[in-house]
């Protein structure tokens, strides 16, 4: 049986893989380099620094299908992070040859009515139920317990810099991360930053943590070159203007990007990192 710790609801879930992806050490490029590090089990496939699409569980010879959004990581350094389409979830992750146990499991515990709480129930009872068996051909991955009940995932693609809504995590002070939360006069989440970029207009829109935003954004090279930002002129609470000034600091410049499967890095000149995920 999985524990379950509550945490307050976060724009983003899949905000905690975010935190976990590795870095690799170049930028500006769309394609994931598949020479960078990571585990890999008895077939020579990877596991570790990979995001896998979780596609099914199946327990007690019933299959649930996963929503759309549902994803795991596993990263070197043995923490695993992902989402079920509704909630977040982290473990210990150890991986051993074609073995791998993901253990001090905890869940956000959010309700959402598109995941079926059957999926959910299934998927943690399944992820948690000691070591499990890999099969891995390098796009897919199987996961066994030793009662024979299975997790099916398949390797996410690389998001699209165009037409994709990237909700960021705003830098804090100090390089720490953001997160303000509280709703808008129209229910949204304020503090949910997110961006887009549109190939045919050469621009980038979105929300900062209390702001609309629209910019010029004209792509080369693996570099962006963004305008200086029009916003709208709305006032929020402290912390909320203090991580949309800093957010604002990538514009009007020029910054590096990179997209590692569902994870966009933003790099500007100083050094400040700013990162986004694909939303679903």
């Amino acid at each position: 049986m999985y524990r379950q710790k509550r945490q307050r609801s976060k724009t983003l879930t899949v905000a905690a893989v975010a935190a976990l992806v590795p870095l690799a050490a170049a930028c500006g490029s769309e394609k994931a380099n598949d020479s960078d590090g990571g585990s890999v089990g008895a077939d020579g496939q990877r596991i570790t620094g990979v995001q896998w699409s979780i596609d099914s569980v199946t327990v007690d010879g019933t299959t649930h299908r996963a929503p759309d959004a549902a994803q795991v990581r596993i990263d070197e350094a043995g923490e695993a992070a992902g989402s079920t389409g509704c909630n977040s979830f982290s473990a210990r992750a150890d991986v051993d040859g074609e073995r791998v146990r993901l253990s001090d499991a905890m869940f956000t515990e959010k309700a959402c009515d598109k995941t079926p709480a059957d999926f959910e129930k299934s998927l943690g009872r399944t992820l948690t139920s000691g070591s499990l068996t890999t099969e891995n051909d390098g796009d897919r991955l199987t996961l066994t317990t030793d009662a024979g009940d299975t997790v099916r995932l398949s390797k996410a693609q690389d998001a699209s810099l165009y037409g994709t809504k990237w909700a960021v995590d705003v830098p804090g002070p100090e390089g720490q991360e953001s997160h303000p939360v509280g709703k808008d006069e129209k229910g949204e989440e304020k503090g949910g930053a997110h961006l887009t970029f549109d190939r045919d207009a050469k621009t980038v829109s979105g929300r900062l943590p209390c702001n609309r935003v629209n910019a010029s954004a004209t792509v080369s090279d693996g570099s962006i070159t963004l305008g200086a930002p029009s916003t709208t002129r709305m006032m929020c609470e402290g912390s909320l203007m203090d991580a949309e000034k800093r957010l604002l600091g990538l514009f009007d410049g020029k910054v590096d990007y990179r997209i590692d499967q569902g994870t966009l890095t933003l790099t500007s000149e100083d050094g400040t990192t700013v990162r986004a995920v694909a939303e679903k």
